[in-house]
């Protein structure tokens, strides 16, 4: 997530913030509607913050060919009713491994299309981090400058996309077939 931290300045009109999950409980429906209180402060916190996003990036490894315990937890928090991911544009990144965290990355995607989270095709961003060959030095920081770039074009892919959902402005509503 520091890498697209590290693109936001160089496309205008893009800010980058980072979700902490960390503090979000097991999903329980149990202390759903507790105290007059429809979910726990840090779940009503998550679920405002996911709110008021424009649009969602991924930044996840991959954990025995899945998802991560702690992504699937908040991406089931915010699909209790009403969906706070609904009809948002979202990419997803990963840096893991030999794959690169694909099958991760297909999971996610997979979850997404029943959140109805409109995912970019392309580009796809697939990192292997393996050493020798990683990408990144000691301190986990991005130094290679294609891979940069690929992020870089990612970034500006699911923002646009994101400002199509927004404004209506899709093929699918223009009349005009692409």
């Amino acid at each position: 997530m520091q890498a697209a931290k590290m693109c936001e300045e160089s496309i205008p009109g893009l800010q980058i913030d980072h979700v902490d999950i960390s503090d979000l409980p097991l999903l329980n429906t149990d202390l759903e509607n507790v105290d007059g209180n429809a979910f726990p402060a840090a779940v009503e916190a998550f679920r405002g913050t996911v709110r008021g996003a424009d649009c969602f990036l991924f930044a996840s490894p991959e954990y025995n060919y899945s998802i991560s315990g702690p992504l699937k937890n908040a991406l089931d928090w915010g699909s209790r009713p009403p969906n706070v991911w609904a009809d948002r544009a979202g990419a997803i990144v990963s840096a893991s491994g030999k794959s690169g965290g694909k099958r991760s990355a297909y999971h996610i995607r997979q979850v997404g299309v029943f959140l109805d989270i409109h995912f970019i095709n392309k580009p796809e961003g697939f990192v292997s981090a393996r050493h020798p060959q990683s990408k990144f030095d000691d301190d986990g920081n991005l130094v290679d400058p294609e891979t940069g770039e690929l992020l870089r074009n990612i970034l500006l892919s699911l923002q646009a996309f994101a400002l199509r959902l927004i404004h209506g402005n899709s093929p699918a509503n223009s009349g005009q077939a692409s």
